[in-house]
């Protein structure tokens, strides 16, 4: 687990993870040693025009080696489950709430959910200079480590310092490399990501996405307008931002329509026993391009110029999809129903009807009460947003939740069309307070309000604006809860106690003595959380992930002669507790030996077993020669 990882994280370059993703797109170039060969990929290349390469462009800056190899590391962090919350309101959800730093919580989720989130928006810090933004990811290595990962001198190694705890845009940079690089590979082939920035970084945003993301799977970028009102100061007034979107892969990507206004949907004045339809325009002596005789239906004849072909004319007669019009001179139009439309292209500027700054804080404001952020997104907004993917049930991610606008806006959506989005949200617990040289905790200045009224942390405001926008959003559309997804699986993702990283660093699995209580350090109230989990229970939702099991996998007890495992989707068993013996492998053997259990792999929790003890079913299982893999964690 995080020995593992640790041993994993020895060996990161700054190209592992870029090495790693070409071996899986391109084994062709790897040898058996998994050495690219470079000059059969430069032969390849030079059919393509490879000197269009040597004339390309990338963005540089200071720390981008550091972020590459950031996006290359395992964590070595815990998932640990809120079990009240998870056994309580969640129990049922399919959405998900992490608590803790996006990049920690990503890395857990690439095991899971690589390849499955169909869309990702995000209102990242803008590092507009008035210290919304300051580089928080902290050097894990010594400053001689450093130097030797990334080859650096002294004062390279003085300049990739210089941004921590910066607002640069080297350091802002940075921040965002890794999670976007995270990001993309949760990204589905034909999903779409959307992320919300101002003028500050607008450029740099768009460069590291061309280098992330690909230039050619650019999709649009949108203008958002985001004050009602125009301020009269500065020698230009600022009331646009920006959503920039990308594709993961421009070619499977499915772009989906708006819904059509109040105003649009009024034009379906006619009706007839199919439903209500608008006219279109089939005679247009500007636009048309075809002649061809129609009679009219007191016989007069119409010879164009027509819009469509003259098969196309006969095929909407055929269908009873022609409207005439009476009195006068008649005249055909196409009939287009209501109940058909696909909805409104979208376009690239979104006026103040779309929401504004000031609006998404009055309904912030009607649904908690008080104003705890100071520029919340407008749910309006952000279900045009959603409205871009024409994937029906999305998965949708926000890493940076916030104010949980985009989970409000989902479920609105939700009830709104009946649709299934579901969502994963992730917040870093920002305490709303700091600590006096007393110990006391004093409120921030932007924190004050949400502790005066018992937030500690942004993430509790988060999960709180989502469940009340639940009981809101259940009474305006006259829900029944049982049938609508307006709760969540919480989770928290923390670094365990340094004493349990040192037990982990010091451990010795050749020895035969184990150390005592392993698996309660992972327990919530061993990790200083109040979510009433057992270490088992963080062993096993951390595996989870890592193993490819999304989080609402079937998970069941298993009793081995008085020892419980936990059997995952009726394929994998989970051994984390300690306290097996002998009599534990025999009925481990005799489940197997009689196919009561049908599994593809068993898994130990290596600190809470011996040699002798796995030594022992790893015998088992040789002799039954069912092609079970035993594998140990550490």
């Amino acid at each position: 687990m995080i020995k593992d990882n640790q041993n994993y994280n020895d060996n990161v370059e700054p190209n592992t993870e870029f090495l790693n993703e070409l071996k899986n797109k391109l084994p062709e170039y790897f040898s058996k040693d998994g050495e690219f060969d470079l000059d059969k990929f430069k032969n390849n290349l030079k059919s393509n025009n490879i000197d269009e390469l040597k004339d390309g462009y990338q963005l540089n800056f200071i720390g981008k080696d550091y972020a590459r190899r950031q996006a290359g590391e395992k964590s070595i962090n815990v998932v640990v489950p809120d079990e009240e919350q998870n056994n309580g309101d969640g129990k049922n959800s399919e959405n998900l709430f992490f608590t803790g730093d996006n990049i920690e919580v990503m890395r857990h989720l690439q095991g899971a959910y690589k390849d499955c989130i169909d869309v990702i928006y995000i209102d990242p810090p803008y590092n507009t200079g008035n210290n919304d933004f300051i580089y928080p990811d902290t050097f894990e290595y010594t400053d001689e480590e450093m130097k030797d990962i990334f080859g650096l001198d002294d004062d390279q190694l003085k300049r990739l310092k210089s941004i921590q705890g910066s607002s640069t845009h080297s350091s802002w940079l940075s921040f965002m490399y890794s999670r976007l690089t995270l990001a993309k590979k949760l990204l589905s082939e034909d999903g779409i990501i959307a992320i919300s920035i101002d003028d500050n970084e607008f450029s740099n945003l768009n460069l590291l996405m061309c280098e992330i993301f690909g230039e050619q799977n650019f999709v649009t970028n949108i203008s958002w307008r985001r004050t009602d009102n125009q301020p009269n100061i500065g020698k230009i007034a600022k009331v646009k931002e920006y959503i920039l979107v990308f594709s993961k892969n421009i070619d499977k990507c499915n772009l989906g329509k708006l819904p059509l206004s109040e105003k649009a949907k009024k034009e379906y004045r006619y009706e007839d026993e199919k439903g209500k339809f608008r006219r279109g325009i089939l005679l247009d002596k500007t636009r048309g391009r075809h002649y061809y005789p129609v009679t009219t239906l007191s016989g007069n004849i119409i010879e164009g110029p027509w819009m469509v072909t003259e098969d196309k004319f006969k095929d909407l007669m055929k269908n009873d999809d022609i409207y005439w019009t009476k009195g006068g001179k008649e005249q055909p139009y196409k009939k287009t129903y209501l109940d058909a439309s696909k909805g409104a292209v979208p376009n690239d500027f979104w006026g103040i009807d779309v929401g504004t700054n000031q609006r998404a804080s009055d309904e912030f404001l009607k649904l908690m009460g008080k104003r705890y952020f100071s520029f919340p997104k407008p749910t309006s907004l952000i279900k045009r947003i959603l409205h871009l993917s024409g994937k029906k049930n999305p998965l949708i991610l926000d890493f940076f939740a916030g104010s949980s606008s985009t989970a409000d806006a989902i479920m609105q959506l939700n009830a709104e069309d009946h649709m299934n989005r579901r969502f994963i949200m992730v917040q870093i617990p920002e305490k709303t307070y700091t600590i006096d040289s007393k110990g006391k905790n004093i409120p921030t200045k932007s924190g004050e309000k949400a502790f005066n009224d018992g937030f500690r942390t942004i993430d509790e405001i988060s999960m709180e604006r989502i469940r009340k926008a639940s009981r809101r959003i259940i009474k305006d559309f006259n829900l029944n809860d049982n049938n609508f997804d307006g709760s969540f699986k919480h989770y928290r993702v923390i670094t365990p106690k340094s004493s349990t990283l040192e037990k982990i660093e010091d451990f010795d699995p050749n020895k035969i003595d184990l150390f005592n209580d392993m698996v309660d350090s992972f327990s919530s109230e061993s990790l200083g959380l109040d979510l009433s989990a057992t270490g088992e229970d963080t062993v096993i939702s951390t595996w989870l992930l890592s193993d490819g099991y999304k989080l609402n996998s079937e998970v069941k007890d298993v009793d081995f002669s008085g020892y419980v495992g936990k059997l995952v989707n009726n394929e994998t068993l989970y051994l984390v507790n300690e306290g097996w013996n002998s009599d534990n492998t025999k009925s481990l053997l005799n489940h197997l030996g009689e196919y009561e259990l049908s599994i593809k792999n068993i898994i130990v929790f290596g600190y809470s077993f011996n040699i002798a003890e796995i030594k022992e079913i790893e015998i088992g299982l040789k002799q039954l020669d069912m092609n079970v893999n035993l594998l140990k964690r550490y």
